[in-house]
């Protein structure tokens, strides 16, 4: 699997063009241009072209297009119109089953033939954020959803709304976010069951607490997220700070893959790095470690 550099996904409505123009050149890994939440109802159709539109504008990252839930008399429409050149990925809201999935990977790969874009070339990333989905994580996500699929399988990552979710079970959402750790924990799991990549974390709702911000996301870079959604510019700048190793992270995974490499050499598999144990699982994660770095370099980041 490819080390993803996908640290920060920025949400912008896609019926503001001023703000979407601005989103696309703030060094966000990916932008979300939205159809669902932040525009109302009576310009869902509308917002469509705009979305679309946007998508040949100068950025610095991917662009991704979240839609409505499937069960609205918007999705049908929103795919129809937004699979085409220039889109990165699109983000299913509310996924609640595997069928889901299928039927909105069939829905692209169809729009994909015929016009002509590379099948599977789209990714899908859905967002569990109900009770609903949480309970089918592994039927969702299970290994026979992907074994079983007969073409390329474009459920690359996963997201996690916390702000649905504590609405749709009546959970208060507390600024030390302690009832949320659980389902995190379930969604990189799940994940790692699939063989996909480590999910993506839910937006930071309080916005003028930017001391809470780097705390939660520091939770998520520990429980092994690869980055956050963000719902203002300025929170890109914590988030990839946070998700990028620091010089400290970076110079000890080179005294681990160094040290551990010349051991291996030399028939030994355990070690000690500065008092502590290395083994394989260490080795390997100080490896992901400056693979992450090197991508992150290599794109300019």
């Amino acid at each position: 699997m490819a080390t993803p550099v996908l640290r920060s996904f920025l949400f912008a409505p896609g019926n503001h063009a001023r703000r979407v123009e601005k989103a696309l050149t703030l060094g966000a890994d990916a932008v979300i241009l939205d159809l669902e939440d932040a525009v109302a109802t009576a310009e869902k159709a509308a917002t469509r072209k705009l979305a679309v539109e946007a998508l040949a504008r100068p950025r610095t990252g991917k662009a991704y297009i979240r839609v409505n839930a499937i069960g609205t008399e918007w999705c049908l429409g929103d795919l129809m119109e937004i699979v085409k050149p220039g889109l990165d990925g699109i983000v299913l809201p509310k996924v609640e089953s595997a069928a889901d999935l299928r039927t909105i990977d069939w829905l692209i790969a169809n729009l994909e033939r015929e016009r002509g874009l590379p099948t599977g070339g789209i990714d899908l990333m859905p967002i569990i954020e109900t009770a609903a989905g949480f309970s089918r994580l592994d039927r969702i996500f299970g290994a026979r959803s992907l074994k079983d699929y007969g073409g390329p399988w474009r459920v690359k990552r996963m997201a996690f709304g916390a702000a649905d979710f504590t609405n749709d079970v009546g959970m208060t959402w507390s600024p030390g976010e302690e009832e949320l750790t659980s389902l995190r924990v379930n969604l990189i799991v799940a994940s790692r069951a699939a063989g996909i990549e480590p999910p993506i974390d839910t937006v930071w709702v309080r916005m003028q607490d930017v001391a809470g911000l780097k705390t939660s996301v520091e939770r998520s870079k520990h429980l092994g997220f690869q980055g956050r959604m963000c719902i203002h510019p300025d929170q890109v700048k914590v988030v990839n700070e946070t998700f990028t190793p620091s010089t400290e992270e970076e110079t000890r995974a080179r005294k681990i893959v160094e040290a551990f490499k010349a051991a291996e050499a030399a028939g030994q598999a355990a070690i000690q790095v500065e008092g502590s144990m290395v083994d394989y699982p260490v080795f390997h994660r100080a490896e992901r470690v400056l693979a992450t770095l090197a991508a992150i370099r290599a794109k300019g980041g």
